[in-house]
């Protein structure tokens, strides 16, 4: 079972062509007009092990909230489709990552039921020219279209870069965590007997 999916979104404010392939290789394919982002899903890729291809272009001549927040989008929507009905995945993903002096934890139930929670408090309010409140936007689209429950928590840092890398590598981590394939659940793992 290919575990695949490509979204096309078009507004006024962006284009974007993204596919997601969640049994991938760590490949990733980035033209996202935002260089920090960039530089933050391909993390992502790497160590989620997937295959990411972005090619997005924004009104970032405006600023970078519109590219990013709808690359959320989209990635969102990539992950549900590409899960298909969940049958034997993990459902839950946990990953501690350190980056330096920096400390971030994620954890994700995908549960259909979309929440995030960040704990993070960024001593810059820009790294090079992307805006810090912009990880909020990412992530809660992220969150909402993946219909998934993200918590996210920077245990403790003082560099900006490094508490914002490592929430995209633990994200990364707990997705591929919450995405594997596990051969002991039998159909949805839910008692439910739906996500």
């Amino acid at each position: 079972m290919d575990r695949i999916a490509q979204i096309v979104r078009k507004t006024n404010e962006t284009d974007i062509k993204l596919m997601l392939e969640i049994d991938g290789e760590g490949q990733s394919d980035l033209e996202t007009g935002v260089p920090f982002l960039s530089h933050m899903l391909d993390l992502f890729t790497k160590h989620g092990h997937f295959n990411l291809k972005v090619d997005a272009k924004g009104d970032i001549e405006i600023d970078d909230h519109h590219t990013t927040e709808d690359i959320g989008i989209c990635l969102g929507q990539a992950l549900v489709k590409a899960l298909g009905d969940k049958k034997g995945i993990k459902r839950y993903g946990n990953a501690f990552v350190p980056m330096d002096e920096a400390l971030a934890q994620v954890v994700v139930d995908l549960s259909n039921r979309p929440h995030l929670e960040l704990r993070a408090e960024f001593p810059s309010q820009k790294v090079g020219s992307f805006d810090t409140e912009l990880v909020h936007e990412f992530l809660w689209k992220l969150a909402l279209e993946a219909r998934m429950n993200l918590h996210v928590i920077v245990h403790y840092g003082h560099n900006t870069h490094h508490m914002i890398e490592a929430i995209f590598k633990a994200l990364g981590r707990a997705l591929d965590e919450a995405t594997s394939i596990d051969p002991r659940v039998k159909g949805i793992p839910s008692t439910k007997g739906m996500l």
